[in-house]
């Protein structure tokens, strides 16, 4: 699908990862960019249509794909996070986490997929992580919810498919945003997470593997209790 002269709306679009999309959307020439966050006034690039909306809000997001009948590209990009291992998790921490991340982007989908289907199809593109593959101890909801993202993604692919609707997953390491901040590991820099889930939806891709991380985790995925728990593991065991 062709960015160029689209309708797009990035959910999470006033900083980090999101902020970075609607800034690639508007270089690579859409025509109407919407940044729908909790708080329109945070938005500051004055070349984005702020929009509110609460992606836990099942009303709020069903009145927003209403109004804006022109879209035709959604970016689900909200997202939280918070770090704790399994045994030491906190319960309400853990619902926040799937309300945004898994069942935002469930609601977002649901009300956006009778849009883009008029508007000739369009496209879904949803952020997710390496963490939707590989459980962290130290992100154990986080992943949790990251995975149930990527779930959910993969079965709408294929009825939205029927409708001439794409749906391309975005998955990557650590990215250096506000949310990453007190992780202390390699981290790449937001446009570049940005760069690469669009040039996967203009190249028709399902899938936009980001960087050597996530690469690495999807060829391991085969035997990863072989291939990539030992080390998660082992670097568990050093930090406790």
């Amino acid at each position: 699908m062709n960015v160029a002269d689209s309708v797009a709306l990035v959910t999470g679009a006033n900083r980090g990862i999101g902020k970075a999309i609607s800034e690639e959307l508007l270089e690579r020439g859409a025509a109407k960019v919407y940044a729908a966050v909790r708080d329109p006034e945070s938005v500051s690039d004055p070349r984005l249509v702020p929009v509110q909306l609460d992606v836990t809000n099942a009303d709020e997001v069903a009145d927003v794909a209403a109004a804006l009948d022109d879209v035709q590209i959604v970016v689900n990009n909200a997202g939280t996070g918070s770090a704790a291992p399994p045994l030491s998790a906190d319960l309400d921490a853990a619902r926040a986490e799937l309300e945004v991340n898994y069942l935002g982007l469930v609601s977002v989908t649901k009300a956006f997929a009778p849009v883009l289907a008029v508007n000739q199809g369009g496209a879904f593109v949803n952020m997710l992580s390496v963490a939707s593959w590989v459980s962290l101890p130290l992100l154990a909801t986080y992943s949790a919810s990251k995975s149930a993202a990527w779930s959910f993604t993969n079965a709408a692919r294929v009825e939205l498919k029927r409708r001439g609707t794409e749906v391309v997953a975005v998955h990557v390491g650590f990215v250096d945003t506000d949310l990453a901040a007190a992780l202390p590991t390699e981290k790449i820099e937001p446009r570049l997470v940005a760069v690469a889930a669009l040039d996967a939806l203009e190249a028709g891709q399902p899938e936009a593997l980001v960087d050597e991380v996530s690469r690495t985790a999807k060829a391991a995925l085969h035997d990863d209790q072989t291939l990539i728990y030992p080390g998660i593991a082992a670097e568990f065991e050093a930090l406790v």
